[in-house]
């Protein structure tokens, strides 16, 4: 039997339909609601508001769970690399031998630009932030392939062909901006390496040698990638089905995601943390005075990735990055005192009553930066890698859009609240 909610309205009683999710999630359908009522819903934030229905992600945050395709978030990370988890979440499925070795092909034959991209990155001024160049520099990709131009939707084997060419060229376009804000000759990427050393040898290398690959470095950003391929509707990710429901193209779609994710409070969360670290090592504090400004209400004060809009638990995440974070510092015997402070506030956070109540634990960019900032990045880079990571969960949900039956573009409607019925007023007549 069915199950469905009533709403009573102005004397009158609608039925509304219920949806289930796979995993016991619950909505009432209000997609009829204006037809039949003349109602809209008002939800500032979207934060109660299904946009869709995908088959990508599961979150649960009130118990710490992530899981790609039904696949624990913990075993993608202890088992997996981003690439075959790059495959899982754009395609639904584990990819068989056969199918992963030919998504690497597509990847390696689709990694260079079109050597006329080089006049756009020059015409960047010195200092310009990399998620400005990335944006752009993905639009600009687009427009050097005309079956992309062209391409209609529904056609799968083009679009396998653009997935992989934007998963590949969106690293050669950050790498490319990293030196180009340096002013640093640009890097080549080599058909030998694969993904994630190739970023690393593009971003690193000079013209005369060729940066040392070390396994513990590489599988520590593989890793970042791979926590952040996807997150359920985010303010990327719908930004990113919202412009494809225009059916605008795969490039554009995912440009307007690194737009949305540029924000201090998405992509560029983790480099607050780093700041706010910043902060408590130049005034002297091992972190006891800061943390109890961050629970004075008139402070200025805030314990900077802690709490999340979703978990109400531990980020699951955030668990993986702290051990490959230790097991990074150990390999290659280095010290950061930044880390040393992060982990002072932890445990101060998890042990005050202040921060349990208000389920404020760590979340993936309390020590993602950390990582980032070993391994040499500068904090411009953060959100950049952050968008490297996302390219995946972009893909799919374009993907999904552009799979439905009946694929609507997304409309959403409003409560005016400005001034009433007025008229215009000659210029000499007005006060």
């Amino acid at each position: 039997m069915s199950k469905e909610a009533k709403l009573d309205l102005d004397g009158k009683t609608y039925t509304l339909p219920v949806v289930e999710g796979s995993e016991g999630e619950k909505a009432v359908d209000v997609s009829s609601l204006r037809a039949n009522t003349g109602y809209i819903t008002l939800d500032e934030g979207y934060g109660n508001t299904g946009s869709c229905v995908s088959q990508i992600t599961f979150i649960d945050g009130e118990k710490g769970i992530l899981r790609y395709r039904g696949i624990p978030i913990e075993e993608l990370a202890e088992k997996s690399t981003f690439i075959e988890t790059a495959f899982l979440v754009i395609y639904g499925e584990l990819p068989n031998r056969a199918q992963l070795r030919r998504f690497s092909d597509l990847l390696t034959e689709n990694q260079f630009l079109h050597e006329d991209m080089k006049f756009h990155f020059q015409g960047f001024p010195a200092g310009a932030h990399p998620m400005a160049i990335l944006s752009a520099m993905i639009n600009a990709a687009s427009c050097f392939d005309e079956g992309l131009m062209r391409w209609h939707w529904g056609k799968a084997k083009e679009f396998d062909i653009y997935a992989a060419r934007l998963i590949s060229q969106v690293r050669t376009i950050a790498a490319y901006s990293y030196r180009k804000s340096l002013g640093l000759p640009l890097i080549y990427p080599k058909k030998a390496y694969k993904y994630t050393a190739n970023f690393l040898h593009m971003l690193f290398s000079t013209p005369y040698e060729d940066y040392e690959l070390k396994p513990e470095v590489v599988r520590a950003l593989d890793l970042i990638f791979l926590l952040h391929a996807d997150h359920e509707q985010n303010c990327s990710t719908s930004t990113v089905r919202m412009v494809a429901s225009s059916q605008a193209n795969l490039f554009a779609s995912a440009a307007a995601g690194v737009c949305a994710l540029w924000g201090p409070l998405h992509g560029g969360a983790n480099q607050a943390v780093i700041e706010m670290l910043e902060q408590i090592q130049r005034v002297g504090d091992d972190g006891s005075k800061f943390i109890q400004a961050a629970k004075d209400k008139d402070s200025s004060k805030k314990l900077m990735g802690f709490g999340h809009r979703v978990y109400k638990n531990y980020d699951p995440r955030a668990k993986i990055i702290k051990r490959a974070c230790d097991d990074l510092f150990k390999v290659l015997h280095i010290t950061d005192p930044l880390l040393d402070i992060a982990k002072r506030l932890e445990e101060a956070a998890l042990r005050d009553s202040y921060f349990v109540e208000r389920k404020l634990y760590p979340n993936v960019d309390f020590y993602s930066g950390i990582i980032m900032r070993a391994i040499g990045l500068p904090m411009e880079m953060f959100p950049v890698i952050f968008g490297i990571g996302r390219m995946p969960g972009w893909i799919a949900n374009y993907k999904e859009i552009m799979e439905e039956t009946k694929s609507r573009i997304y409309r959403p409607r409003q409560i005016y609240t400005g001034r009433p019925l007025s008229h215009y007023v000659p210029i000499d007549e007005r006060k």
